[in-house]
């Protein structure tokens, strides 16, 4: 029996760019936009200035260039800068089906040997929708998902990535084999980096899962060989990890539409299953005009493992950006402080401040069995604010703004984009950035692209 990473390969290898619908491309270029965005706002970032110190003091080949910085390196090492950029503010897109991912994660996959081998815009939209649609089929093919079993998705993307890498580096099925292979047998992460009191790791093993599928697909196009069975074979994925899995997620009805048309984007900052509670907490309280200093008590009910995940102890007592932005009670206390949450209210300061902290413990989060039965189909919430006085406002929302059923308008998206990308690059480059993502199809040599995105020397 063929094993699937062959079929997986030669739909990768095959899909062109005549092949994709209009409104799928215009909807790469958005991802592209909004992935952009954020890998400028992430730039500044500690757990970045650390990893870009690191790679620059080891130096090498300059092959591929680095968002908003002068430094080129080899496009292995790129790759995980330019995919931690995208993915360190945890601001970048979402995918929640039987398991959460950030398919955005795997772009440098995809960017950085375009630059270097001097590739088309179109050869460049291909391979981020192959990302998308893998990444979002391996995201439903395992029921319950990986991390109901208390594994991380970069354990997905270490299958996806190769191919992505391998689509921009011309390799051919059995190639793309073989990088899948190499990548997919050292690459499994467990849960821990999402769990208790979280670390730069959280945003790390994703882009390093990302740089790996770069390495190996450069090694198979060298004759690097790996093993073909390492999802559906011996001690394969399937069998090591157990429960159920349906193969035929993976395969049924490529090409007739494409996933990337159901991924989501981000409208604040955060975990993914704090968006709708905080979606709620804003709409609330600007319907109502409840003051802040007015809130006694805000209840919030959720899925069980977002009650599990986001209000352990430790998210009642954040210290890092990394254990804030995964605690539902801080976010809920930023957006009803400040109403809203945005990358400010991550820095250490904030994270800190006194009034933000003051309600922490009047956040109750509690699990909502009849929720778990529509997840995650439908990303429900539930919210009663208790005011001083003595009153009751409640709402229940069925998925937050950014969702694909209510995605941001332009101007939203814009104003995201610029609030990263302005203070970096300033209005001329801004301008000449967006001009090329919205034109991305007519562009000859992406090295014109990711050289702009470098800071001006």
């Amino acid at each position: 029996m063929e094993n699937i990473t062959y079929k997986m390969a030669r739909f990768s290898s095959q899909l062109k760019y005549e092949d994709l619908p209009a409104d799928v491309i215009d909807l790469t270029k958005r991802f592209v936009f909004d992935s952009v965005g954020c890998a400028y706002g992430g730039s500044k970032t500690e757990d970045v200035e650390i990893m870009l110190d690191f790679y620059n003091d080891i130096g090498g080949k300059s092959e591929a260039s680095v968002i908003n910085s002068n430094q080129k390196l080899p496009m292995v090492n790129a790759s995980l800068i330019n995919s931690l950029m995208i993915r360190a503010l945890d601001y970048n897109d979402i995918y929640w089906e039987q398991d959460p991912s950030h398919p955005s994660d795997i772009i440098p996959a995809a960017l950085t040997p375009a630059e270097f081998l001097h590739k088309s815009g179109k050869d460049l939209i291909v391979a981020i929708v192959l990302a998308y649609e893998w990444e979002q089929r391996m995201c439903e093919f395992a029921i319950p998902g990986i991390r109901e079993r208390k594994w991380h998705h970069a354990t997905l993307t270490q299958f996806v990535s190769p191919l992505v890498a391998g689509k921009i580096l011309g390799l051919n099925d059995e190639q793309m084999v073989h990088a899948m292979g190499i990548s997919a047998s050292h690459n499994y992460t467990t849960g821990v980096v999402t769990a208790g009191n979280l670390t730069m790791m959280k945003n790390t093993v994703d882009p390093m899962a990302t740089q790996a599928g770069v390495l190996s697909a450069l090694l198979a196009q060298r004759g690097y060989k790996g093993p073909a069975h390492v999802i559906d074979g011996k001690e394969g994925l399937l069998d090591t990890f157990g429960e159920r899995f349906d193969l035929n997620i993976l395969t049924d009805g490529l090409g007739d539409t494409f996933r990337i048309s159901r991924c989501s984007m981000k409208a604040f900052p955060t975990e993914a299953l704090t968006h709708s509670p905080i979606s709620a907490v804003i709409k609330v309280m600007k319907q109502h005009k409840i003051d802040k200093k007015d809130v006694a008590e805000v209840k919030i009910r959720t899925v069980a493992r977002a009650a599990d995940i986001l209000s352990d102890p430790s998210k009642y007592d954040p210290r890092t950006r990394e254990t804030a932005d995964h605690s539902l009670p801080y976010c809920i206390a930023a957006a009803i402080v400040d109403g809203t949450v945005t990358p400010e209210a991550f820095t250490e300061q904030k994270i800190m401040d006194t009034e933000i902290r003051s309600y922490l413990n009047k956040i109750k989060v509690v699990a909502e069995p009849e929720y778990e039965k529509i997840f995650p189909e439908l990303k429900k919430a539930g919210l009663e604010i208790t005011t001083t006085d003595n009153k009751k406002f409640a709402l229940e929302v069925d998925y937050p703004l950014g969702d694909y059923r209510e995605p941001m308008d332009d101007d939203t998206l814009n104003a995201k984009f610029d609030s990263m990308v302005l203070p970096e690059t300033g209005k001329e480059k801004r301008d000449k950035i967006v001009d090329i993502i919205r034109n991305l199809e007519k562009l000859d040599d992406v090295a014109v692209f990711a050289e702009l995105l470098a800071r001006s020397v």
